[in-house]
Order: structure tokens, then C-alpha cells, then sequence
């Protein structure tokens, strides 16, 4: 059986399977609830508070119990393995648990995969870990959770996840740039960068992608537009780091230049010019 929960939500006994999940508005907000907390106990209460928020009907127990029937027959029609829906989705004396193995769930084979990749990174394998992290965000397929209705449980699951794959993108960008792909990042970075226009990293890994192709005038740019954009919405200034990167393309400093093979012992991107080049 497999769960989907990065992008639609996706319940079949394989991923070309037909979706089995429940087509009802809670039903599904209820199973995503569970599968996100896969393994682990969701007490009741909450799941009423995800469900209704602070409007719960008096028969809300009773529904919840229905909603978990549905979800059972859901199961059951994706082909819950050896054990039986029951056993998969169990009622405890206060909530439930649904029990889902580490190849079972999308969530649970991107953090493995993203383990790996960082373990192969720390190892300095940049070229096995970039592609491990790639693989690790093919297996999102849109938004979270996109055709699920959240509560407040939901919500910040989905932030917690958005973090997650920005994180991993962040250190598969890094890796690649060690790997002299410059080029080829480019146009993703400048992307991402007009999508979270005051995340510092990201407009770092652009000015640097930008340097190293030639472009040193449009990786000034790049920091001139994070600044205004900082300043007039948050009132700061970019982060030291930062600034010391800036400073470096100025300066057409050497430390910014390409690796000169892959293995490359370059430092992440905001580390790339320590306090001196100030």
C-alpha cells in the first residue's frame, strides 16, 4: 500500500494504482491528519480540533468514528498488505493509530532519502549526494496536502514540509555548485529567489551562480534587490555573510571562483569569504 502526501493526496496499493482515498472533505482531512503522524498515537481531541476547530458538533465523537469506517474501507480497497485495515489504522482508547512502513509513505522515503544524501555530502561524495537529494525532491508532486481542506493541525504540517524541501533544495543547489553547474542552476534560483524574495541563502547561491557564469553586474543586481527588499519590509540589513559575499564579487575575489574538479573542497555558499574580505 502506498500513501501520498506530497502533493495530492494518494492512497492505492501502488502509485499507478487508482486513488483509493476517501472523496469527502473530512474523511480525507482526517486520513491526511493520520498519515502525517504516521506511527505515532493522535488522541481524539485532536483530531476533533483539526476536523471542526473550536465549532465541534455534539455528535462529534460519533462522526469521528464514521469517518474512521470510511477510511478503513479506503484501505482495505488499496490493499492494506498482510494485515487487516483494522491493524493498520487501530482505535485506542483515546485516538488512532495508523501504522505505515518507511517504504509506505512519500513523506517517509524523501527524509531517508535526504538523510542520505547529507550523510554522502558530509562524506564529501557532492556528486552522490546531489543526485540522492534530487531524487528526494522528485517525490513531491505539487503543494502538501493541495486538494485536502486543512485545520490547524494540517497547516502547520504544511509549513513544517515547505521548510523541508526548501532545506533540501538549498543543500542539492550547494552540492551542485561545488560540482561546477553554475550555469544550469540560473534560471531555478532565479525562480526560487522571486518566489521567497527575503530568503538571504538563496540569493547567494544566485550571485554566485551568476558570478561564476560571467554576469558579475547582474550578481550585483541580485544583492541591490535583496537589500531594498529587506529594508523596506523588515528594516534590516542583509546578513554579515552576505554582505561579505557581495563584498567578494566586487572584488572579483579568486575564493569565488569554480571548483576545479569535483571534489572540490569549496565551503557553502554564505561561508565562501570569511571576516578578512570585509
Amino acid at each position: 500500500m502506498h500513501v501520498e502526501i506530497l502533493g495530492p493526496l494518494f492512497v492505492g496499493n501502488t502509485g499507478h494504482d487508482p486513488d483509493c482515498a476517501p472523496s469527502a472533505p473530512k474523511p480525507r482531512q482526517l486520513l491526511a491528519l493520520l498519515a502525517l503522524n504516521a506511527n505515532q498515537f493522535v488522541p481524539t481531541n485532536t483530531c476533533i480540533d483539526e476536523l471542526w476547530m473550536a465549532d465541534p458538533p455534539r455528535s462529534a465523537v460519533t462522526t469521528l468514528r464514521t469517518y474512521v469506517m470510511r477510511i478503513r474501507r479506503a484501505l482495505q480497497s488499496a490493499g492494506a498488505g498482510e494485515r487487516s485495515p483494522d491493524g493498520v489504522l487501530r482505535t485506542g482508547q483515546h485516538g488512532y493509530q495508523l501504522f505505515l512502513d518507511r517504504t509506505s509513505l512519500d513523506l517517509f522515503r524523501f527524509t531517508d532519502q535526504v538523510d542520505e544524501g547529507k550523510r554522502a555530502l558530509l562524506s564529501g561524495d557532492h556528486r552522490r549526494g546531489a543526485e540522492t537529494l534530487r531524487n528526494a525532491l522528485s517525490l513531491w508532486k505539487g503543494s502538501p496536502l493541495v486538494d485536502v481542506q486543512v485545520g490547524p493541525s494540517l497547516t502547520a504540517h504544511q509549513v513544517r514540509l515547505q521548510e523541508l524541501r526548501l532545506s533540501c533544495i538549498e543543500l542539492r543547489v550547494d552540492a551542485e555548485l561545488r560540482l561546477g553547474l553554475h550555469q544550469e542552476l540560473i534560471s531555478e534560483l532565479t525562480g526560487l529567489t522571486a518566489e521567497f524574495p527575503t530568503h538571504e541563502n538563496l540569493h547567494a547561491q544566485l550571485m554566485l551562480a551568476l558570478f561564476r557564469s560571467g554576469r558579475q553586474a547582474q550578481a550585483l543586481l541580485v544583492y541591490r534587490q535583496i537589500r531594498a527588499v529587506l529594508a523596506n519590509e523588515l528594516g534590516i540589513e542583509p546578513f554579515r555573510r552576505l554582505r561579505q559575499l557581495h563584498n567578494a564579487v566586487l572584488l572579483a575575489d579568486p575564493a569565488l571562483d569554480p571548483p576545479c574538479a569535483p571534489s572540490g573542497g569549496l565551503p557553502l555558499t554564505l561561508d565562501l569569504v570569511d571576516s578578512r574580505t570585509v
